[in-house]
């Protein structure tokens, strides 16, 4: 079939969506009948992908089965992941119990295989199971599976098709390892966040706190308890997003703690927050790190008293934040390579930087990593910016940890 009809019927499709009318009302503005057969073939795979996009998985495979059949048009389909059969859609269940046997020459060579009536008949004359292709399912060149049709002949054409069939099975499972991928690494990078605050901070905080206990004992007890809810939302495993309000909560949590510890005159802190942006959801401890970088490394060294300036205001689609601080500053070249994770183990001020750098362009692209400004003697602004609304980006997890 021409490509050329598929991308017409693709087209037709998103533009009767973008016009509000429902695709069955324009059957017959279509075209042809390869026309009408295109679009069926790709709605019909556009059924199957989500579930496969969890892995292959029995829940998954069961949501699927169905639709890889009619794909295929075979009297029965069945999906195996090597151990178990996942799923059996069709006539002829009975024969579900020997798809394990069928799908071991398959998941052993990683060829397809063509089975005939005697290894896939039964007794039954009224069953029109007889043979079968089973063919492998692979992601990262490994038989992870089998896709194995069933029918009452064998035809090139049912070979072809279930062997791409299962070509953009694989595809699906390749998508669905990429996400736990990205997953698992944006899991370690809040790992190494958390990593980065516990040592200092923590000690530091304790310290200040247990200096009150006897000369102001009710400061102390309201200290402790910000210090609770400051590490609790810190090390916190719900969801890889919060909303910024969240966010900068825990911020003047930390920023409260460390008032206490340098004294309200020397560290001096300026909010200028708009309101409409505090619901935005922003990628968990995206912000704290910049501020726990600016008091670190910003302040600390600094000759009296220093202040931090945190700005969040509405930029059209987006949602634009700054931290700035008016310490020591940093060298543009060590920036540089900082931010491109060229740092030592004693640089630790790197490490929050590169690490949210690093996230904001795993979850929104290139365009949303962070911009510093920045020289010795002349303090630090760092800038980002994230979408106001993204597919798939949402906060999630208790309220304050």
């Amino acid at each position: 079939m021409d490509v050329a009809l598929a991308v017409v019927a693709v087209g037709a499709v998103v533009a009767g969506l973008v016009a509000g009318v429902p695709w069955w009302r324009g059957r017959r503005e279509l075209g042809s009948p390869a026309d009408r057969a295109t679009f069926h073939t790709l709605h019909t795979a556009s059924l199957a992908a989500p579930p496969l996009r969890a892995g292959l998985t029995e829940q998954g495979a069961q949501k699927a089965v169905r639709h890889l059949r009619e794909l295929l048009g075979s009297a029965a389909v069945a999906i195996t992941d090597g151990e178990r059969v996942l799923a059996w859609d069709g006539t002829g269940e009975h024969h579900a119990d020997g798809a394990l046997a069928h799908a071991a020459g398959p998941m052993g060579s990683g060829r397809t295989d063509v089975l005939g009536p005697e290894t896939v008949a039964c007794v039954r004359l009224d069953c029109p199971v007889r043979h079968a292709v089973v063919v492998p399912l692979t992601t990262d060149d490994r038989v992870v599976g089998t896709l194995a049709a069933y029918g009452g002949d064998v035809s090139a054409g049912l070979i072809r098709a279930a062997e791409e069939v299962g070509h953009w099975v694989d595809a699906q499972l390749q998508l669905a390892e990429l996400d736990r991928s990205r997953t698992l690494l944006m899991e370690a990078e809040v790992r190494a966040l958390r990593a980065q605050i516990s040592p200092h901070f923590v000690y530091n905080s304790l310290t200040t706190i247990a200096s009150f206990v006897r000369t102001d004992p009710e400061r102390a007890r309201e200290l402790l308890l910000e210090f609770a809810d400051f590490t609790r939302y810190s090390f916190r495993r719900h969801g890889d997003f919060t909303t910024l309000a969240e966010e900068l909560h825990s911020i003047d949590r930390y920023l409260l703690l460390q008032r206490a510890r340098f004294g309200d005159e020397r560290l001096r802190v300026t909010l200028r927050i708009a309101p409409e942006v505090l619901p935005v959801a922003v990628p968990f401890l995206c912000l704290q790190p910049l501020v726990e970088n600016a008091v670190r490394h910003g302040l600390q060294d600094r000759a009296g008293p220093g202040r931090i300036t945190i700005v969040a205001e509405d930029a059209g689609a987006d949602c634009a934040i700054s931290v700035e601080d008016d310490g020591v500053g940093m060298d543009p070249e060590r920036l540089r390579h900082v931010l491109a994770g060229e740092y030592e183990g004693a640089e630790a001020a790197g490490i929050g930087l590169g690490n949210v750098d690093e996230r904001l362009r795993q979850v929104y692209g290139d365009d949303y990593g962070l911009a510093v400004e920045t020289a010795a003697g002349a303090g630090t602004k760092v800038t980002l910016r994230v979408p106001k609304y993204r597919p798939g980006v949402t906060a999630s997890g208790p309220k304050g940890g």
